[in-house]
């Protein structure tokens, strides 16, 4: 249509939610299908956090805040980032927003020029790169494959920064490759950043909490404090309070950076709603139970997941670190036919045939920059899981060589 913006013809929709909505066709045809496409906890939001909310309501919180967040919660995510973190941040140095997407997008916003470059490492979250072309930005894509554990080094680090770089994003642990970083690693990285003080560093830590095999997470604020006034950290409640409908995201950083962001958030959305905030407020004061108990179901599921790809011949899978995604490899089946004779061309044809052959939905691994792999989610009930999984296993058995 020609009076649609020029700058979203390069830009495409987000390919999990995609991914979703053909499952839900499916399933409005009658088929029974297993939907592991979007990525967000199964349970449901601790009581306490949705009380508060309703509380909150009825006190008759539900006029505009400031747009920055209510000062309640600005300091209680203050005091979060020092106990939680190691960050010292004032409740000036923070930003609430309508999830942690919105945080991202009003700091592209606030920061792109036009052929301003951001460098996301391959795999990434599947926004990213939309968002940098929306804004009009130009994504810089360094593939980590499972040679380097889906990790970004210094080498790929260094040889993806020119001078028109303004961002380098991190996600930790990845969505959709569950990688972790250590202290270490971050501190290699920082070096090379040192080097460039052009580059500003958005971490993306809304997995911090969903770790496995006893990881402890470090932020990259505090692996790198030297980097403090060019750092962007985001987070938010959604997947460690099971919060994902709520949309409360939230970011710490330098105070010019996020001056700018809440500019452009006055001008948009004006603020997250008031009761809303209040459940965030609730989430990060409140018991801290669910944290725990949702990491032991998470990491169960991981190792179903694990278990079950590992007796799959043509599938491999690096066990996740952490989130709740498994990344799972399928080279061995491009070239291979399907039982109506179609050749499985790259990894969006395998993520078809599974969505029609076996009836789980997935995530091509195009959509996060590395192929050929398919992303499924591990947010979901062991029995879903255990069916899923044997679903595919059959389907896998049923394709052949190509004669």
């Amino acid at each position: 249509m020609t009076y649609l913006a020029t700058r979203l013809a390069a830009v495409k929709p987000s390919a999990s939610m995609a991914a979703s909505i053909a499952a839900k066709a499916l399933r409005a045809k009658g088929l029974d299908v297993i939907d592991l496409g979007l990525g967000e906890p199964d349970f449901p939001t601790p009581p306490h956090i949705a009380e508060a909310a309703y509380a909150a309501a009825l006190r008759g919180e539900t006029l505009y805040t400031a747009a920055a967040g209510t000062p309640a919660l600005r300091a209680a995510i203050a005091a979060k980032l020092s106990r939680e973190n190691g960050l010292d941040y004032v409740p000036d140095e923070i930003v609430v927003a309508n999830g942690a997407k919105q945080i991202i997008f009003n700091a592209l916003m606030a920061t792109l020029n036009d052929g301003d470059e951001a460098v996301l490492p391959a795999p990434y979250f599947v926004s990213y790169p939309e968002m940098v072309k929306l804004l009009g930005g130009v994504p810089v894509m360094p593939v980590c494959g499972a040679e380097t554990h889906f990790r970004l080094t210094p080498a790929a680090l260094e040889a993806a920064i020119t001078p028109r770089t303004k961002w380098l994003f991190l996600n930790m642990p990845g969505n959709p490759s569950g990688a972790v970083y250590s202290a270490a690693e971050l501190q290699v990285l920082g070096e090379v950043l040192a080097r460039h003080p052009q580059v500003l560093i958005l971490s993306d830590e809304i997995y911090e909490h969903i770790l496995f095999d006893g990881r402890d997470f470090v932020s990259f604020g505090k692996a790198c404090p030297e980097l403090r006034d060019r750092t962007l950290i985001v987070n938010g409640v959604a997947k460690a309070y099971a919060m994902t409908g709520w949309r409360v995201g939230y970011a710490a950083g330098p105070a010019p950076l996020l001056k700018a962001m809440n500019t452009v958030q006055s001008q948009s959305v004006t603020s997250v709603a008031a009761p809303m905030q209040a459940a965030a407020l609730a989430a990060l004061t409140g018991p801290q139970d669910c944290i725990a108990s949702f990491r032991t179901a998470f990491e169960r599921r991981r190792d179903l997941v694990v278990a079950g790809v590992a007796k799959i011949p043509g599938l491999t899978l690096t066990p996740p670190e952490g989130a709740f995604y498994a990344y799972i490899g399928c080279a061995e089946l491009i070239g291979k036919v399907t039982p109506e004779g179609k050749t499985l061309i790259d990894d969006t044809a395998v993520v078809d045939y599974l969505l029609n052959h076996a009836h789980v939905g997935s995530v091509p691994g195009a959509a996060y920059g590395v192929s050929p792999f398919f992303r499924i989610s591990t947010a979901t009930s062991d029995a879903v899981l255990t069916e899923a999984i044997a679903r595919i296993g059959r389907a896998v058995a049923n394709l052949t060589v190509a004669k």
